[in-house]
């Protein structure tokens, strides 16, 4: 069985997961690790939809609310949509566009640059820092914050990593908190049009965020906006490396921009898998998930699954139109 978790199959997992598709679309994963993976679409989607049966309760720091059910979930997503409104969303447009000319400008002249050190790192971290109300930070801070975060999510429970990551994240949880005490103090006494002022001041049916799960936000934000963009934008560059008849065909037409990126978001996921908890005993393609077992349904294998190809896509990289 190969390591999900190493260098190596996270370049390239695809020709395991073609395997394992075929072979075993339901994988068991013996302990330490211990988790049941779904390689194909039917399972994927079901284990990602069916509620009764799967729980998105799973081993995770306790204030990350896209780990919890309704109706916890449901209150503190409506209490999150009172601050991340389409407006904050769209006024940041400006923002972003002079950013992204000035990280190009900068390495023009040099003919050449780092993809993801020179742009598409700073360009998603430098945005997260704006809409929370940070401009300025040190984002080399912020790439320590989210590195300490995201090495809990590539080691094996059990392993002398997972326990190094796992101190490594409480330390850089208490740093953040320590932090974010420090701004909502501030914001509290002069609030400003930003996202922790939003946050702190967001009521629903007189229920309000506290800090510890503001603070989750905070993390959740730094990890999902920063390492998922990263992605795209480098799995974007490296599709059209890999089909340069697509880049001419996107280039001519500029207009197939929206259905481009959805193409590289199927073809190669920034998110590679998710993670839920069976509620029961699932019966799944011959074989039973027991009720409390850790799944991972692997989104980057069900994009993949020739059965649920969409008629105008291709199965090698396409832009996704006829």
């Amino acid at each position: 069985m190969s390591d999900f978790f190493s260098d190596e199959m996270r370049r390239d997992p695809y020709p395991v997961y073609d395997h394992l598709r075929l072979a075993s679309p339901v994988f068991h994963v013996p302990p330490p690790f211990d988790a049941w993976l779904i390689f194909d679409y039917e399972g994927v989607w079901r284990a990602l939809n069916d509620h009764d049966a799967f729980s998105s309760k799973v081993p995770s720091p306790p204030n990350w609310f896209i780990f919890f059910d309704p109706p916890r979930h449901t209150m503190q997503r409506g209490l999150i949509a009172r601050a991340f409104t389409p407006r904050v969303v769209a006024n940041l447009e400006p923002f972003i566009r002079r950013l992204s000319r000035e990280l190009l400008d900068a390495v023009a002249e040099g003919g050449k640059m780092d993809l993801v050190a020179d742009y598409a790192a700073p360009l998603p971290m430098t945005v997260i820092a704006e809409l929370i109300g940070m401009s300025g930070v040190d984002l080399s801070r912020f790439k320590r914050w989210s590195d300490g975060i995201l090495k809990i999510s590539y080691t094996r429970s059990g392993s002398e990593a997972a326990a190094a990551a796992l101190e490594e994240f409480g330390a850089v949880t208490t740093e953040m908190d320590n932090y974010l005490t420090e701004l909502i103090a501030r914001r509290r006494a002069a609030p400003e049009d930003d996202l922790i002022t939003r946050l702190v001041e967001a009521e629903v049916d007189g229920e309000r965020l506290t800090q510890p799960e503001i603070l989750g936000l905070f993390q959740l934000l730094l990890v999902g906006g920063q390492e998922t963009t990263v992605n795209l934008i480098a799995n974007a560059m490296l599709c059209f490396l890999e089909y340069p008849d697509q880049l001419a065909r996107l280039r001519a037409a500029p207009e197939l921009l929206p259905s481009a990126i959805e193409e590289v978001l199927r073809f190669r996921a920034p998110l590679q898998w998710a993670m839920r908890t069976p509620r029961r005993d699932v019966e799944m393609h011959g074989q039973v998930i027991p009720a409390g077992q850790l799944v991972l349904p692997i989104l980057g294998s069900a994009n993949r699954d020739p059965k649920q190809q969409r008629r105008s896509g291709l199965l090698k990289c396409g832009l996704g139109g006829p």
